[in-house]
């Protein structure tokens, strides 16, 4: 599996050549079983093209379109680096959700496995492409894009941290819409920004 291959489209949306090339490299580190996996585990809480064989990597993709619309409004005031770098936390924010090795079912806690496999990854650590801020961003937005849900669902147990900037928000609300199981997506509609 060629996973930067399976991001190609994504990545092209991407205009500071820096914040491009980390998120090539962070994807790298991606586990495969993420390429594989559904977007849900049980199938209650994405719509049906995120299901089965692909899924996760289906709604990833339909969250980075969702962004790319998102930013053309003109409330948000985003730079093209704030785009690029929520860009690249989409990309990433799911990475790990079947955990490190794969896990028959997703993890509640899976947005601090990513920031933790991101923190502690010693090649990306050592490259250091994009300045601590930036980097910084990217894994803030991916520790908090499950917005108001922090709750761990059996304990109850806060676990999560609920997003507090407008790029937090921002990534969260893409992600939140592409959960949605009410709405579909045309992948074969060029994108771009």
């Amino acid at each position: 599996m060629d996973k930067v291959k399976a991001f190609e489209p994504e990545i092209n949306l991407i205009k500071n050549k820096l914040i491009k090339e980390f998120v090539i490299n962070a994807i790298q580190t991606i586990p495969n079983h993420f390429f594989e996996a559904a977007a849900s585990s049980t199938g209650k809480y994405h719509p049906a093209y995120t299901l089965g064989k692909g899924g996760l990597l289906r709604h990833t993709k339909a969250a980075v379109r969702i962004a790319v619309e998102l930013s053309r409004l003109e409330w948000w005031h985003f730079s093209n680096d704030e785009v690029d770098l929520a860009l690249g936390a989409l990309i990433l924010h799911d990475g790990w959700k079947y955990g490190e090795e794969y896990s028959k079912y997703s993890l509640a806690e899976h947005p601090t496995f990513a920031t933790f496999a991101l923190k502690n990854n010693g090649d990306l650590q050592q490259k250091r492409i994009i300045t601590e801020e930036q980097f910084q961003t990217i894994v803030d937005c991916i520790e908090t894009h499950m917005g108001q849900w922090v709750e761990h669902p059996r304990t109850h147990e806060i676990i999560l941290e609920k997003p507090k900037t407008p790029l937090q928000k921002f990534v969260h609300l893409a992600d939140y819409i592409a959960s949605r199981k009410c709405l579909t997506m045309e992948f074969d509609v060029p994108l771009s920004r």
